[in-house]
């Protein structure tokens, strides 16, 4: 089992930034790549970034440019920094975990961008 918790979310204006963290526990060894996932208000959830253990980073086109996913030391915790935030990436961001198995996901945590 693997837990997420994750943290960051707010109020900002257009223009401005976040960062998201998310802590992994329990048996990280299992853990693939880490990914971020968003949800909207009457949206079907999207995949923003993902990030290989090795480092590799993919991004949705509409966030590339402006989010960073990356690994903090210890490695258990990822990151989204998010810069120049538009009305449209506010969601409910999700820290996901994939494996050989269901994937892991965190609780989420808002993020809501004003204009």
């Amino acid at each position: 089992q693997v837990q997420l918790v994750e943290s960051g979310g707010g109020l900002v204006q257009a223009g401005g930034s976040l960062r998201l963290s998310c802590a992994a526990s329990g048996d990280i060894t299992v853990i693939n790549f880490m990914a971020w996932y968003r949800q909207a208000p009457g949206k079907q959830r999207e995949l923003v970034a993902t990030l290989t253990y090795s480092g590799d980073a993919k991004y949705v086109d509409s966030v590339k440019g402006r989010f960073t996913i990356s690994r903090g030391s210890p490695k258990n915790t990822v990151f989204l920094q998010m810069n120049s935030l538009k009305p449209e990436d506010t969601a409910v961001y999700y820290c996901v975990a994939a494996w050989s198995g269901p994937d892991f996901w965190g609780q989420g945590t808002q993020v809501t961008v004003s204009s």
